[in-house]
C-alpha cells in the first residue's frame, strides 16, 4: 500500500497495547514530518507514551464537542512539536484533523501548520511555538477556570489545565514569570508535563543551562516530581498524585527524544529535521511497528476513537446541568464573549457628561472613568496592572483583588511581569469567561510585545492599557519615552492601536476595543493632563472611523493638521492662528490609523483634504508619509527624548504651534 493511501490495516493484536497506542503517536508524527520534508519529529517521539496516559487515562474530553466549556485544556508548550498534537487529534476523532492533515503537514492552507494555529482546528487551544508563551498561556487558563469556578461553581466549572513543556520553555524568562505567579496564585488544577530529554537543537541542554528544575518550580511552590516519561504505570501515578495536591504540579519526565530511532534517538539530530526514510525503516523494525506510513491499525484505531468519546457521557451530564440551572443564560453569555445590551447607552450617557463637563484630564485619569462605567456593566472584564496600578489607572474604586484566597475578584496584580501578564491575558481570554485588560507603560510594550503579537495572530479580545505614551512623561527622560513604540504597534496585522486626544475619544476608544471579539486593543494614553477638544456631543462614535475632521476649515480649505493624542491640542492652536492669517486650515484627528485604513478611499481623501498637509505627533515619523506624502511636513521626534518638565520638552524639540504654523506657509 502507498503511502499515499489512508487505510486501517489489518489488525495484528486482538486489543491495542499502550506500546501500540502510543507507537502510532511516534509513526504518524515521524511519518508527516518524512513526507513534509520538514519539522521536529524527536519530541513527539519522546512524549508519545506519556501523552497516550494522559490522554487515555486523565484527560476530561470529548472529541465530537471541542469547545465544550468543561473540558480540560491541553497545552503543547512546546509547539514545535506540533505533530504530537495533530496526531492525536486525529487518533481520538476530532473531525477536522482527517488523515489527509496529517499528511499535509507544513503545506498552504492545510490545517496542520509548522506550529499549532489557534483556530485552524478543533483541539488546539492556543497558537504555541515562540517557547515559553504556552506554559505562561496555560497559566491564564488555569486562573480562568478557577476564576470562573468562583462565579458559577463546581456543577458548571470544573476541570485541569495541563501542558506539555520542554528545556527550551524553561530556559525563556518569561517561563519564570509564570511559574512564578502560579505558585503565588495557588493554581493546584494546573499540571505541567515536563519534556526532560536534556537536548536541544544546538546539542545537550548541558551546554548551555546547569538549572535543578525540580527545585526552581519548588521554590515558586509547586509540588514537584519526576518520574521515567516510558514508564506508563508511573506517569499514571505521578499524575494522580498531582491531580490531589493544593498547588501547581511539574512532573519532569525523563524521555528519550526520538524514542525508536535506533541510530539518532536521544541525539540533537532528530529535533528538528526528518529522521529519513532508512531511518523510519528501522525504527519501525526496533518498535515492532509493521504498517507502511500513514497507516493505522484497526484496534489501534478503534482503542484511540474510544478514548475520544469516553468524555461523552461527562459532557452530556454536564449539560443536563446547565440546562437546568437558572445561571444557563449568564453562563452562557459569559462563554461566548456576548456583550450586555445597553452598553453602547451607557458610554454615550458617559460621553453625554464629558461635553457638558468639559475636564481636563490626562487620557490615563480618563480611561479610569470609562473603566468605571464598563466594568458596572460587563461582569467579566478582568483589569490588572503589572506593578503600577496608581499610574495607569486600570483599578476602578469598587475592584476586589484576585489572589489565592479569593478568585472572585476582578482585579490582578500581576507584579513586575509585562510579558507574563501580556500571556496569561491571552490564557484568561481563551479560556472564556473573561475579558482581560492589563495597564502598564508605553515602553514596556517592548517587553510583552511577543504576546501582545500572538493576541492578534489568535484573534484575542485582549486589551492593553499603554500610558506614558510620549516625552510628554517628563522628568523620567529617555529610558521612559516611548518615541519608536507606537510606530512598532501600528505594523502589528490584526491590532487595534488607539491614541485618543481627549476623555471622549478615550471612552469611544475603550467601546470599540470591547466590541472587538476577534482583535485585540492597545491604548496609548497620556500621562499630563488634557482638555476637552469635543464640546458638541453626539452618539455617534467617532473614533470608529479611525480618523475625523475634528474642526473644519473657515472657508475653503488650504491646509489640514494632522494630529493624534496630546498634540491635536497643538493642531487645534496652530489652526486658530493661521484661520486669523487668512489660511482656511482643518484639524484632523487620526486616533486609530488601521480603522482609518479600513474605510473607503473617497471617505479618506475627503479628510484628508487636497491641500497642504503638516501631522504632528510627539514621537518618530515613521507611517506617517502615507498621510501627508512626499510634500507635507512632519513635527515631532527625530531622536530619543530628554529628562525636563513635558512643556519644557515640547519646547526643545519644536514640537509647538509655531512650527506648525511655519510649516504650513512654507508650503502654501
Amino acid at each position: 500500500m502507498s503511502p499515499d493511501q489512508t487505510a486501517l490495516a489489518t489488525p495484528s493484536l486482538s486489543t491495542a497495547s499502550h506500546q501500540d497506542m502510543a507507537n502510532a503517536i511516534r509513526f504518524l508524527s515521524a511519518d508527516g514530518v518524512q513526507r513534509a520534508n520538514s519539522g521536529h519529529p524527536g519530541m513527539p517521539m519522546g512524549m508519545a507514551d506519556v501523552a497516550t496516559v494522559l490522554f487515555s487515562r486523565f484527560l476530561k474530553f470529548d472529541a465530537a464537542n471541542p469547545t465544550w466549556a468543561d473540558r480540560d485544556r491541553f497545552v503543547l508548550s512546546a509547539g514545535h512539536g506540533s505533530m504530537l498534537l495533530y496526531s492525536l487529534l486525529h487518533l481520538t476523532g476530532y473531525a477536522d484533523m482527517t488523515m489527509q492533515e496529517l499528511k499535509n503537514f507544513r503545506q498552504l492552507s492545510s490545517k496542520t501548520a509548522g506550529h499549532p494555529e489557534y483556530g485552524e482546528a478543533g483541539g488546539i487551544e492556543c497558537t504555541t511555538g515562540p517557547l515559553g508563551q504556552g506554559l505562561t498561556m496555560a497559566v491564564g487558563m488555569a486562573l480562568g477556570e478557577r476564576m470562573t469556578n468562583a462565579r458559577f461553581g463546581d456543577d458548571l466549572v470544573d476541570h485541569y489545565t495541563y501542558v506539555t513543556a520542554g528545556d527550551g520553555c524553561l530556559m525563556e524568562g518569561v517561563s519564570h514569570e509564570a511559574i512564578s505567579m502560579a505558585g503565588h496564585l495557588k493554581l493546584a488544577k494546573l499540571i505541567v508535563l515536563f519534556d526532560d530529554n536534556a537536548i536541544s537543537i544546538d546539542g545537550g541542554t548541558d551546554m548551555t543551562v546547569s538549572d535543578d528544575q525540580l527545585a526552581r518550580f519548588q521554590a515558586s511552590g509547586w509540588d514537584v516530581s519526576a518520574v521515567d516519561g516510558h514508564d506508563p504505570e508511573a506517569v499514571t501515578a505521578v499524575i494522580e498524585a498531582a491531580r490531589k495536591t493544593d498547588t501547581p504540579s511539574m512532573i519532569a519526565c525523563k524521555t528519550v527524544i526520538g524514542k525508536g530511532a535506533p541510530n539518532k534517538e536521544g541525539t540533537s539530530s532528530t529535533h528538528g529535521a526528518p529522521l529519513g526514510d532508512d531511518e523510519l525503516t528501522a525504527a519501525r523494525e526496533k518498535m515492532g511497528w509493521p504498517y507502511a506510513p500513514f497507516e493505522i491499525s484497526e484496534d489501534v484505531q478503534a482503542a484511540w476513537r474510544a478514548v475520544g468519546s469516553a468524555g461523552a457521557q461527562e459532557r452530556e451530564a454536564w449539560q443536563a446541568r446547565l440546562d437546568a440551572s437558572k445561571r444557563q443564560d449568564e453562563f452562557n453569555a459569559a462563554m461566548t464573549g456576548e456583550l450586555p445590551a445597553g452598553l453602547t447607552d451607557a458610554i454615550n450617557a458617559h460621553k453625554k457628561s464629558l461635553s457638558e463637563e468639559a475636564p481636563k484630564l490626562a487620557t490615563r485619569q480618563a480611561s479610569g472613568a470609562a473603566l468605571e462605567v464598563l466594568n458596572a456593566a460587563i461582569p467579566e472584564l478582568i483589569g490588572g496592572s503589572a506593578d503600577l496600578t496608581g499610574s495607569v489607572n486600570t483599578k476602578i474604586k469598587e475592584a476586589t483583588p484576585i489572589d489565592a484566597s479569593n478568585y472572585g475578584g476582578n482585579y490582578l496584580h500581576y507584579g513586575v511581569r509585562e510579558f507574563g501578564m501580556a500571556a496569561v491575558m491571552n490564557g484568561l481570554a481563551l479560556h472564556g469567561g473573561i475579558i482581560p485588560y492589563g495597564g502598564t507603560f508605553l515602553v514596556f510594550a517592548d517587553y510583552l510585545r511577543g504576546a501582545l503579537r500572538l493576541s492578534a495572530l489568535m484573534g484575542q479580545r485582549v486589551v492593553y492599557v499603554l500610558t506614558h505614551d510620549s516625552i510628554g512623561l517628563g522628568e523620567d527622560g529617555p529610558t521612559h519615552q516611548p518615541v519608536e513604540t507606537i510606530a512598532s504597534l501600528r505594523a502589528i496585522p490584526n491590532l487595534n492601536v488607539f491614541r485618543p486626544a481627549d476623555a471622549i475619544e478615550t471612552a469611544e476608544c475603550w467601546g470599540i476595543a470591547i466590541e472587538s471579539a476577534a482583535t485585540p486593543s492597545a491604548i496609548v494614553l497620556t500621562r499630563q493632563g488634557l482638555a476637552t477638544v469635543r464640546t458638541d456631543h453626539t452618539d455617534e462614535n467617532l473614533s470608529a472611523k479611525g480618523g475625523y475632521i475634528l474642526a473644519n476649515a473657515d472657508g475653503e480649505r488650504k491646509a489640514s493638521i494632522l494630529a493624534t493624542g496630546s498634540e491635536v491640542e497643538i493642531a487645534l492652536a496652530a489652526r486658530d492662528r493661521l484661520q486669523a492669517d487668512g489660511v482656511p486650515t482643518a484639524v484632523v484627528s487620526l486616533p486609530s490609523w488601521n480603522l482609518f485604513e479600513a474605510q473607503d478611499q473617497k471617505y479618506r481623501d475627503d479628510v484628508l483634504g487636497s491641500g497642504v498637509r503638516v501631522a504632528i505627533e510627539a514621537a518618530v515619523s515613521m507611517g506617517w508619509d502615507k498621510y501627508i506624502g512626499s510634500e507635507g511636513a512632519f513635527i515631532g521626534m527625530s531622536s530619543f527624548g530628554a529628562s525636563a518638565p513635558a512643556g519644557e520638552l515640547y519646547k526643545h524639540f519644536g514640537i509647538t504651534a509655531d512650527a506648525a504654523v511655519a510649516a504650513v506657509k512654507e508650503r502654501l
